[in-house]
Order: structure tokens, then C-alpha cells, then sequence
């Protein structure tokens, strides 16, 4: 009888145990999925917002490639000089025309660095990597279609390459993957730098802001291409996406280190999310509040936003 007595009270507490366990877990659960925004995944304005970055990266991609493979192409005596002339004014018409839209992320590392500072949930930046992958692949398919088969076989169909083949020799796995981190952190630097700091932005404007963007990549392309002066190498990717779509299609030399052009500028984007969180003064907005460009352009959006995701937590 004293045996049953001690043994009652023991299964009670384990049963609270278990019950306190399943508590716990679910909340963990609930919390990193608010924290993640899961919730996005039942918004149609992000799904629509998604959709607005496929379309706008496909065709960025695709006016971007052949322009770049057309200067390439081009009876000039040094028509690499034109590059970045055309990369910056199709990248800025494309962020200027997009930004209001879908906040113009265009490419897998400004995604990811907004969700980095809580400017987006990680939900939506994977959704939007994922349509960015996407829209690569559906450009390409259109240049594959157009480009004639000598081109294509010339540039490789206009994809990132590191090593050439024959008399054109590339560069090195390792120097390849410090242009690509070395080129990303430039972009981030002038461009993301001016788009987190409330004060400059507002005092910049949506294109003036646009065209740091544009005109820190173009640099970035033009360096990339010009130092090495290897014909294999086909200069730094700055989008992972955009190297993602010719490696599918075409595949072969394209396969060879493509990891470079995806470990370089997400490593970029975490060294430079901790150099930012260590600037002088504060002057970077994250997670607190909207970052000015944002703010211009589609402050209601993105109140809204959190809106939802403060209704979300006070239901849970």
C-alpha cells in the first residue's frame, strides 16, 4: 500500500514533465517560426512581391548578359571598357523602376543581407532567392534561344567562368573566390551602407541611392575583369543566381568552382553584417525601424508588414 501511496504521486510528475516538455517544444517552435516569418508564406502580397523579383531579374539578367557578351563581342580595341558603362545603367534603370515594387533585391545577396538586419523575414529572402534561381534560368533559356551557337560557345553563353579551356587559362579556385568576396563587400560598402543609414538616404534620394548601387557594381565588374587579365576567367558573378541559370543549361566548364560565386559573397554579406553592427554613431537602422529608402519608397508596405507580424505574435 505505501508502495502504490509513493508510486501515484511519482506518475503525476512525470506526467507534468512530459506535459512541460511538449509546452516547451511547441513554444520554441512557435517562436522561431515567428522569427523566421513563416507567417509570409500564407501572404499574397509577398507571393505577388516574389513574382514582381522574377520578372524584374529575368529580364535584368537577360538585358545585362547580352549586353555584356555584345561589347565583348564588338569590334572595339578594348571593349572592355564599355562593360561597365552598360552595367551601370541597366542595373540602375532596373533598381530605380523596381524598388518600389518589390523593394529591387534582384539578386540572392541583397536579400540576404536585409534579412541579416531584420529589413525582411529570412522567409521571405529565401522565397525571393529562390525566384531570383528562377528567373536566372528562364533568362537564359531566352538567351540560349537567341544567341547563336559560335557565340555561345565562345562565352560560354555569357555564365561565370573561373578556368578557360586551351590557350585561354583562368585563375586560380582561391583568387577567384577573394575577387568574388573582395568585389561583393565593395557593393555592400557603398551601396547597402547608404540604403541602412536613415539620414543619408533621405538626404540622397530613391536615385541618387540607385545609382551608388549601380555604379559600385559596375566598378566592381570592370576591376574584376581587367586586373587578372586572364581571357578564362569571366569576372566576379556579384549575383549567384545569374551564375546558376548557364551552369544548369549549358553545364561542363561552367560546374568547375562554381561554389565560388556563392561561398564569396554570402561570406561578404555575413563580415560585412558584422562590420555594420560596429560602425561609429548608430547610424545603420535594422531591425528597430525602416531604412530610409525603404521608407521613401514603400513605408506603408513594410508597416504593414510588421503590423501583421505583431498581430501574429499577441495571437500565439
Amino acid at each position: 500500500m505505501a508502495q502504490e501511496e509513493f508510486a501515484l504521486p511519482l506518475e503525476e510528475e512525470e506526467g507534468r514533465s512530459f506535459d512541460e516538455q511538449t509546452s516547451s517544444s511547441s513554444s520554441f517552435l512557435s517562436r522561431f517560426l515567428i522569427y523566421i516569418g513563416a507567417h509570409e508564406l500564407f501572404s499574397q502580397e509577398m507571393w505577388k512581391a516574389a513574382m514582381t523579383e522574377l520578372v524584374a531579374t529575368a529580364l535584368l539578367i537577360f538585358c545585362l548578359t547580352t549586353s555584356i557578351v555584345s561589347c565583348l563581342n564588338s569590334h572595339q580595341s578594348d571593349p572592355k571598357l564599355l562593360i561597365p558603362f552598360a552595367v551601370f545603367i541597366i542595373l540602375f534603370l532596373f533598381l530605380v523602376v523596381t524598388f518600389p515594387l518589390s523593394g529591387g533585391f534582384l539578386s540572392p545577396i541583397f536579400a540576404f543581407i536585409a534579412a541579416l538586419h531584420g529589413v525582411i523575414t529570412f522567409t521571405r529572402a529565401t522565397v525571393y532567392i529562390l525566384a531570383q534561381c528562377l528567373a536566372s534560368i528562364l533568362a537564359f533559356l531566352m538567351i540560349k534561344d537567341a544567341m547563336s551557337p559560335d557565340v555561345a560557345d565562345k562565352y560560354s553563353l555569357g555564365g561565370c567562368t573561373i578556368r578557360g579551356t586551351g590557350e585561354t587559362p583562368g585563375l586560380s579556385v582561391t583568387t577567384a573566390l577573394i575577387l568574388e568576396f573582395a568585389c561583393t563587400f565593395v557593393v555592400l560598402y557603398v551601396g547597402v551602407t547608404v540604403v541602412l543609414d536613415q539620414k543619408m538616404s533621405e538626404r540622397f534620394g530613391l536615385p541618387m541611392v540607385c545609382g551608388m548601387i549601380a555604379a559600385s557594381s559596375a566598378v566592381a565588374v570592370f576591376v574584376s575583369t581587367t586586373i587578372t587579365g586572364r581571357a578564362g576567367y569571366g569576372g566576379v558573378g556579384l549575383s549567384p543566381a545569374r551564375c546558376l541559370g548557364p551552369a544548369v543549361l549549358r553545364g561542363g566548364l561552367l560546374w568547375e568552382g562554381h561554389w565560388v560565386f556563392w561561398v564569396g559573397p554570402f561570406a561578404a554579406c555575413v563580415v560585412y553584417y558584422g562590420f555594420s553592427k560596429n560602425l561609429p554613431n548608430g547610424v545603420l537602422v535594422g531591425a528597430k525601424g525602416e531604412i530610409g529608402i525603404l521608407k521613401m519608397v514603400g513605408g506603408r508596405c513594410w508597416r504593414r508588414r510588421r503590423q501583421k507580424l505583431r498581430e501574429n505574435v499577441d495571437q500565439l
